[in-house]
């Protein structure tokens, strides 16, 4: 999993204060000023969203304006779930 956090540079994992993501840890990478893919981090799970927000300073801090679950439990060997992050980031 470190690999892929690293290829598409996401960022440090960092403990969501905002409970969107249950108090979990999150780590994000930028689509665009305003849309983030963010991976959470619960014990060994990770799971893939979409979300908005106003700027990256939120992230972690406020609710998202939108929050979509991408791909639930991401296995890096499963093609479908490698495509999920490729459709925004490539």
């Amino acid at each position: 999993m470190e690999n892929v956090l690293k290829y598409y540079e996401f960022s440090d994992f960092l403990k969501d204060e905002s409970n969107a993501f249950s108090g979990n840890e999150i780590s994000f990478t930028e689509l665009n000023e305003t849309h983030f893919l963010i991976f959470e981090k619960n014990k060994e799970v990770y799971n893939l969203y979409v979300s908005k927000y106003a700027n990256s300073k939120e992230i972690g801090v406020k609710p998202p304006e939108i929050l979509e679950l991408l791909v639930e439990n991401y296995d890096k060997s499963i093609p479908e779930h490698r495509l999920a992050i490729k459709q925004y980031l490539n």
